[in-house]
């Protein structure tokens, strides 16, 4: 992996399409844009079976198809980290295949009732939930870094493509046949994806970062990372000011096309299918805009944009009006979706990538999940044109928010690994269970550099977290103020080789060399690993009981 950033002239200036050069990548783009037109069908259908319901029940094909998001994202990122990310996909898309098989069955026997689409739209979410993660990790694994934000945008173009098409799709074969053959398209459609991974042959150094973790030690590494890796953090603050609002669009435009313009399936699935094509045509001015606008400008723009396209569904009631309206929606939809993919996928190591992006699409999807049934909630008590009023304020009120709490800039941030600590040369060999173990780090700091060695430390002691630090101090020697003591706790011998040898990147060792750089000139740091002895020594014999010493170099 190049560890030079391409700068943002030179990314934006190249074409978006970019990453389709990709045998592999394009294959199963096209794969994806099949399941994805039938996954838009199968929602048409969905919703048109229980539009003549109440509002909320209606939102409530969003939540099941999102809820399970929420409740199995983090164990399917750490499912994605530790076995065959390949593997887990398959799995996914036979699950899926299954279900949607049984859909089809009973639509056709019409004995589908609204609990029992609810209940299989649901199982539906937890194969799409599996997936999630194992999908947006392999991604550095088929492009390269610099196009991760055009791949980020041609995911969107996907989906957006396959809203342009399939709503309308839908809509026109649930008027003219049914819901039971949008059913079975969505289960056919699962094929082709299934069909592309089984042919492709993932390289053996794509491997699972997790190792033999337990589940509960992988979830935590997972969220210990996230919890102390400040731009990660900020991507997810970003995507859940946006998300609400932008959730009101999805889940109410079903009940405006029926109650506010009198349209049938097919209108609304032409309304869905606007949105679509104004991504589509977005994704061909969004380097542009991007250049423009940055990454904060384009978040800024598209919730304003987004809140535009509310106020007019709020108070327009013709119908082609409407639908121009909603292209723009489209194209903002895109813009912020893919600036915060690419944003959160530069930043993340290959060891906790995929449970890093498990926490984002749960907020994702999340979001979505519990803001729908809300929205429908809220439509039943103030009005469909008041509900929708609301969710453009709330839209507005996130654009504002972009000054306050914008995205990091990531220019340098390079996440490839790099295994640059040696060894430590221990007088026994450690169990794999053996902790907690105590590490320390002594170094002696002239005084015109204290001070600046303090606040790159501070650097230093995020990176000691992200990568399975409990605990961790920095203390000045009293008696020699020169002599500074680094102290970090890890849980186990296990978790400290892993800090060793697979979870160090390239942006940690530049900062941790730029701290060194400040030591007083020929010293090096002293390092300390004492192992825990509430249960007798750790070490074999009494003369090595105080630990052992090594040099970083």
């Amino acid at each position: 992996m190049n560890s030079t950033s391409p700068s943002p002239a030179s990314t934006a200036s190249e074409s978006p399409w970019a990453p389709l050069a990709g045998r592999v990548f394009r294959a199963l783009w096209i794969a994806q844009l099949v399941s994805n037109v039938g996954s838009w069908m199968q929602t048409v259908g969905a919703q048109w079976l229980l539009v003549d319901n109440s509002a909320a029940l209606v939102t409530l094909v969003q939540t099941a198809s999102s809820l399970p998001m929420v409740l199995l994202a983090l164990p399917s990122g750490v499912i994605a980290d530790r076995f065959d990310r390949r593997s887990v996909l398959l799995a996914a898309q036979f699950a899926m295949l299954a279900v949607s098989g049984v859909l089809a069955v009973l639509a056709f026997m019409d004995v589908l009732t609204p609990a029992v689409l609810l209940v299989l739209t649901f199982l539906l979410g937890c194969g799409t939930a599996l997936m999630g993660p194992a999908w947006q990790a392999i991604q550095p694994e088929l492009v390269e870094r610099r196009r991760l934000g055009q791949a980020a945008a041609l995911g969107a173009v996907n989906m957006n493509l396959a809203r342009a098409v399939g709503p309308a799709l839908g809509g026109a074969v649930v008027a003219a046949a049914g819901a039971g053959w949008v059913f079975a398209f969505n289960a056919a459609s699962y094929l082709g994806i299934a069909g592309v991974l089984l042919l492709w042959r993932r390289p053996e150094t794509a491997s699972p970062g997790v190792g033999n973790e337990r589940l509960l030690a992988a979830l935590q590494a997972g969220r210990r990372y996230v919890w102390n890796a400040p731009g990660v953090r900020r991507v997810l603050l970003r995507t859940l000011l946006f998300i609400p609002g932008g959730a009101a669009l999805w889940a109410l435009l079903p009940l405006t096309a029926s109650r506010s313009l009198g349209l049938g399936s097919a209108g609304y699935g032409l309304l869905l299918g606007a949105v679509g094509a104004g991504a589509v045509a977005g994704a061909f001015a969004l380097p542009r805009i991007r250049k423009t606008l940055g990454a904060n400008g384009t978040l800024t723009a598209g919730a304003l944009v987004f809140a535009a396209v509310l106020a007019v569904l709020a108070t327009v009631r013709i119908p082609w009006l409407v639908t121009i309206a909603l292209l723009p929606a489209g194209l903002a939809w895109i813009a912020v979706l893919s600036t915060l993919n690419a944003a959160v996928q530069t930043r993340l190591p290959g060891w906790v990538r995929a449970r890093g992006l498990a926490v984002y699409l749960l907020v994702f999807q999340g979001g979505q999940a519990l803001a729908a049934p809300l929205w429908g909630a809220v439509a039943d008590w103030v009005g469909l044109a008041s509900c929708l009023l609301i969710a453009g304020v709330v839209m507005v009120l996130s654009a504002a928010t972009v000054r306050r709490w914008p995205l990091h800039d990531a220019e340098g941030i390079d996440p490839s690994p790099s295994d640059h600590w040696p060894a430590p040369p221990l007088v026994f060999e450690p169990g794999e269970a053996d902790g907690p173990v105590l590490v320390s780090v002594v170094y002696r700091v002239p005084a015109e550099s204290r001070a600046e060695f303090t606040g790159c430390m501070s650097h230093v002691a995020r990176s000691r977290r992200r990568t399975g630090a409990l605990t961790w101090g920095l203390y000045q020697d009293g008696n020699d103020p020169e002599r500074f003591v680094e102290n970090y706790l890890i849980s186990s011998w296990a978790e400290h080789r892993a800090q060793h040898h697979s979870r160090l990147t390239a942006t940690d060792r530049e900062r941790e060399e730029r701290s060194r750089s400040l030591l007083v000139p020929g010293t090096q740091p002293e390092v300390i690993h004492a192992f825990d002895t509430s249960s007798g020594p750790a070490v074999p014999t009494a003369a090595d009981a105080a630990g052992s010493r090594d040099l970083h170099t």
